[in-house]
């Protein structure tokens, strides 16, 4: 899907944790159909940054819009309303509800009625899910509840979709099936802001590279350009 207007618009963004000021007047705009990887070593602010964004944690000063309107503040359950889906580090499914019951508690259409993902295309994608219906959430493995928790998200039929460590700790046939299942949905129109520490896997999938480094954005651009410049690589994420 082409990359057309501005979905997520954040400007002069700061946040703190007490006295802690880990987010520097960070400016980021989304597109409507884009796929952004957002890179960084650990404690960068990445998962600061996701978190205010879905509104888990207050910001300081700045503006987050979302398709124009000022989101700052709202609550996490209205911004899902809105049609911004979070796949958190850590999965945060149900693990006494079965798998059938996380999915279908999520199943709604998407904000201008759109069902494009219905419980039985996401077990289409995801057939191991298929085979673990009644499985209780505490009895899957760590890329179940990973396949659980995108495919619980995808049934909100959003227009944003934020995954937070896609697949760290999957072995490597499990994060395969992750990152076909990204592409699918990035070739679905849905825009997408991942965070992983697959750097090639991110490149080849992301349509912009973006880049932290103590809560301040040092690189937004092509994964190309980024490709191009290794020492920087090394310097900012240690490839």
């Amino acid at each position: 899907m082409p990359v057309s207007d501005s979905l997520l618009t954040i400007s002069g963004l700061n946040v703190h944790y007490g006295l802690s000021h880990v987010l520097h007047e960070l400016s980021l705009d989304i597109k409507c159909g884009e796929t952004v990887a957002l890179m960084g070593r650990n404690g960068m602010g990445k998962t600061t940054l996701l978190k205010t964004l879905v509104g888990l944690l207050p910001s300081t000063s700045g503006l987050i819009k979302h398709l124009g309107q000022d989101t700052r503040g709202l609550p996490t359950h209205t911004l899902a309303r809105r049609g911004i889906a979070y796949v958190p580090e850590g999965r945060g499914i149900f693990k006494n509800l079965s798998v059938k019951e996380n999915l279908l508690l999520a199943a709604r259409p998407g904000v201008r009625g759109q069902k494009d993902w219905s419980f039985g295309r996401v077990l289409d994608s995801f057939p191991r899910l298929n085979e673990r219906l009644n499985h209780g959430g505490q009895q899957l493995s760590g890329g179940e509840q990973q396949m659980l928790s995108i495919g619980r998200a995808l049934l909100t039929n959003p227009d944003l979709l934020i995954l937070d460590e896609a697949t760290e700790g999957l072995a490597p046939l499990i994060a395969q099936d992750i990152w076909r299942i990204i592409d699918v949905i990035r070739q679905s129109g849905i825009s997408s802001v991942l965070v992983d520490k697959n750097f090639k896997a991110l490149a080849k999938l992301s349509d912009r590279s973006v880049v932290m480094v103590k809560g301040k954005i040092v690189f937004d651009g092509s994964p190309n350009h980024l490709i191009e410049n290794p020492l920087n690589l090394t310097k900012w994420l240690g490839v």
